[in-house]
């Protein structure tokens, strides 16, 4: 945990010594409110009963839309991927909740309070990003961070967990 903050710090470190072009082309797309906006659900407990009614495991997301590089690499090469949407269509439920720093991104007073009861149930060490994997039961079946390989390599962790 502590290496993970230490790399982050070194992250927002080092971004000023990126050439000029390379600083304005992630924040332009730091907050991708059209991504998150794909999830449909940012309420745990919406979530779980879709599970429960189409007995669909759950990938819940946590990232820091303003903040957070791998969260939001996460989201470019993963999460908003057609070959993501296309595999999790019938076979997912898809929740995703946002901890943006800027004033201007910060979600509403109940947005904030679910963001904190999943949070509080999920992610405990808040760790970001996180991808939690929840049986329609309610049990964790796994959790990870940022995962390589775009679209097939989340896949293939969850296939790992579901043997699907």
């Amino acid at each position: 945990m502590l290496l993970r903050f230490a790399l982050l710090g070194a992250l927002f470190v080092a971004a000023p010594l990126l050439p000029a072009g390379a600083q304005t082309a992630p924040a332009a797309k730091a907050a991708p409110a059209n991504l998150v906006a794909n999830w449909g659900l940012n309420d745990l407990a919406a979530a779980q009963a879709q599970a429960k009614a189409t007995n669909r495991p759950i990938v819940v997301v946590f990232s820091g839309s303003d903040w957070c590089a791998p969260c939001v690499k996460y989201e470019r090469e993963v999460f908003a991927q057609p070959a993501f949407v296309a595999y999790a269509k019938d076979r997912l439920v898809l929740a995703h909740f946002d901890y943006p720093q800027k004033p201007q991104n910060q979600p509403s007073p109940e947005q904030i309070k679910r963001n904190d009861a999943a949070k509080a149930q999920l992610n405990r060490e808040g760790e970001f990003p996180l991808a939690v994997v929840v049986a329609p039961d309610g049990k964790i079946l796994g959790k990870i961070g940022y995962v390589s390989g775009g679209p097939a390599g989340f896949e293939a962790y969850l296939k790992t967990l579901l043997g699907k």
